[in-house]
């Protein structure tokens, strides 16, 4: 499944960046986001944008991963309209502009920024962006809540069958081991 490759890679800092940012679960343990400033500073350098974060930003940027997870909580609960309203309302906040850009030996592709150029307007708009051509196509439905009990990590699905439902290899093989020990254990 490809949205295309500049698409992808957005989509894929777009879960990154809400599972780095957002408290909750992960694989069966509770995942707080105990310093913003060091998550934030690490997803950007896992993204290849290294930068310094100030507390406003790093909070600022925690706030956009909250309102990018509520995005894929309204698809997995079946809410189209929820989702799309709340694409457009941060493409609206973040004044999204398009700009062709080429860079790391890429050709040109559609970069999305924000107005102002701050870190978080650019990772809004730019995430913003990436779900609403992924949520005005066909394959919307491939984002989703991982679906093994208590992690609540996002995740897209890029299988060719469309039919994951974890996060993680790890959520799906805790699940299957989970199912196996309950057949066992009444037999």
């Amino acid at each position: 499944m490809n949205f295309n490759s500049h698409t992808d890679g957005v989509v894929a800092d777009t879960v990154a960046l809400v599972n780095e940012l957002t408290e909750g679960e992960s694989r069966g343990r509770p995942h707080p986001v105990p310093d913003a400033v060091a998550a934030g500073e690490a997803f950007l350098e896992r993204a290849g944008w290294p930068r310094r974060l100030t507390a406003g930003q790093a909070a600022e940027l925690a706030a956009v991963a909250r309102e990018l997870r509520a995005v894929f909580e309204a698809v997995t609960a079946g809410d189209l309209d929820d989702a799309a309203e709340r694409v457009n309302r941060l493409l609206e906040e973040t004044q999204a502009r398009p700009r062709l850009e080429r860079h790391d030996g890429e050709p040109w592709h559609v970069h999305f920024h924000g107005v102002g150029d701050t870190i978080t307007a650019d990772w809004g708009a730019s995430c913003a962006t990436g779900l609403a051509v992924v949520l005005g196509g066909e394959l919307y439905d491939r984002l989703g809540v991982c679906t093994a009990p208590h992690c609540d990590r996002v995740y897209v699905d890029t299988s060719r069958n469309g039919k994951r439902r974890f996060c993680s290899t790890a959520c799906q093989n805790r699940v299957k081991t989970a199912a196996f020990r309950a057949r066992a254990h009444t037999t």
